[in-house]
């Protein structure tokens, strides 16, 4: 099991800053309200004692109720891979950093140019996914644009499963869809309840700020909730545009909209699994475009993580995007930069970390080999300093002596593999030794690494029995990704 390293030394927000962004938002659902699609939804809250207006279809309640719905979530959530090495724990401080989605282009290996994504991108993906050891979970990142929409979360989901042993979660898109990926999952798992002891898959729906819930999207939820499968309905305020300008009022809309998903999957079924979800950002000023890789997002959610822990609630965030289209420095800068911040300010499950150019629209095959080693030094810099007398060394020290060295020394052999973080793909060599090799970039290397995971063996990890059952009985999906 992958506990996660102990974030959260990194705190954009103090406490008395927390508290004023908590009441403006308790003030927001006593005065403001939400305004709620789903008559099933707007039926629901009504029954549990909520304000609700029907004409305008707006929901609201005091903080005691507030506090008292979001009470009956879990503190923690596992999300499971196919064996417990795969397993990541959320709650707390614990960080874990993956993919992300849903990009509806990738960068073609071959050419270096835009094009659709497709069923067999999302395969690839998986499969570097499953070979790339610092990816912690994968999230389906690309939309196969080949498949209708009534099969995309068969496929997607079918072909994660098949394709990497880490935990699996994506968006989903129709309910006949929700219902068919639980049931494949429950066919993988063994039977139901096996699934729900160790979830491999789960479930993405969407919140629309500022303060709306869609009505197919809150339908999705509920579907999700009641069948028990974990379920995140993240919120994505962008200061300027569906939020205020300003970082402090982007995270009240953002607390209010992800605290109503939790809200509505606890009213469903008490106990639901859920995570606070944040994927604030912000638009450019001159032209209202969508930005990924802005300093101020690693700000909102490394702030909207501190939030999630004052109400005791796993944590899903956005970090490690950039707004470049290519692998250059400004990609490297921004992914970095972003996804170190939330990584040291404690978020649990930080998607988007790996693979995604070009404001989240295009996946770069070469960006999740690069991003692997990024968040390899990320989570180096999260673990931090360790402070022991072994670490210390003061009787080596004193045995070595001024002018001495420490190369030879048993210490030296007992910690510099865990003290030093060992990169797959950084270039330390020599300049001369670099050009003898070919003066290759980091671009250039992580396209190598590409072609050596995907040119080797396929493995597919459902069991064969299964997968002809899956085939059988899953209506839509695709016997060439089983």
């Amino acid at each position: 099991m992958r506990k996660g390293i102990e974030g959260g030394a990194y705190r954009p927000l103090n406490d008395e800053d927390i508290t004023k962004i908590h009441e403006t938002a308790m003030r927001v659902f006593e005065d403001v309200g939400v305004q709620v699609n789903s008559e099933r939804a707007l039926k629901l809250f009504s029954e549990n004692n909520c304000q609700v207006d029907f004409p305008s279809q707006t929901v609201k309640m005091p903080r005691e109720l507030v506090m008292e719905f979001i009470g009956r979530a879990p503190n923690e959530v596992i999300l499971c891979g196919k064996d417990s090495t795969h397993d990541i724990v959320l709650g707390g401080k614990k960080v874990h950093m993956g993919t992300g989605g849903t990009a509806l282009y990738v960068v073609d290996t071959d050419t270096g140019k835009k094009r659709p994504s497709t069923l067999e991108d999302v395969k690839n993906i998986a499969r570097l996914v499953d070979a790339l050891e610092n990816i912690h979970f994968f999230m389906l990142s690309v939309y196969p644009n080949d498949l209708p929409t009534k099969d995309i979360d068969v496929n997607r989901f079918g072909t994660g499963l098949n394709f990497t042993q880490k935990h699996v979660m994506g968006g989903v898109y129709t309910l006949d869809g929700v219902r068919n990926v639980i049931k494949m999952a429950e066919m993988i798992s063994g039977s139901p309840d096996r699934l729900r002891e160790r979830p491999i898959i789960s479930m993405v729906t969407c919140g629309v700020s500022p303060f709306k819930m869609d009505e197919h999207y809150s339908d999705l939820t509920m579907c999700v909730a009641e069948a028990g499968i974990p379920v995140v309905t993240p919120a994505e305020p962008l200061c300027g545009a569906t939020a205020p300008v300003t970082l402090a009022a982007n995270l009240v809309v953002l607390n209010v909209d992800s605290l109503m998903g939790v809200i509505l999957t606890q009213l469903v079924n008490p106990g639901t699994p859920v995570l606070y979800g944040c994927v604030s950002s912000l638009v450019d000023m001159r032209d209202m475009k969508y930005l990924s890789g802005a300093i101020e997002m690693g700000l909102l959610n490394a702030g909207a993580a501190q939030l999630a822990r004052f109400y005791d609630l796993p944590h899903y965030t956005t970090a490690g995007m950039s707004d470049s289209k290519t692998n250059d420095a400004q990609a490297g800068y921004e992914s970095a930069l972003t996804g170190l911040l939330v990584a040291l300010a404690g978020a649990n499950y930080i998607h988007d970390a790996a693979g995604f150019l070009e404001f989240c629209l295009s996946a770069s095959y070469e960006k999740y080999v690069i991003d692997n080693e990024i968040i390899g030094m990320i989570m180096r810099a999260v673990e931090g300093i360790k402070v022991t007398e072994e670490t210390l060394a003061f009787d080596l020290i004193k045995k070595v002596g001024p002018g001495g060295h420490f190369v030879a020394s048993p210490h030296t052999r007992r910690h510099m593999r865990k003290e030093q973080y060992r990169p797959m793909l950084s270039d330390r060599e020599n300049r001369e030794k670099w050009e003898e090799m070919g003066s290759l970039t980091a671009s250039d290397r992580a396209r190598k690494k590409v072609f050596s995971i995907l040119d080797g063996p396929e493995q597919r990890y459902i069991p064969k029995k299964v997968r002809k059952k899956i085939v059988e009985e899953i209506p839509g999906i695709s016997s060439e990704i089983m």
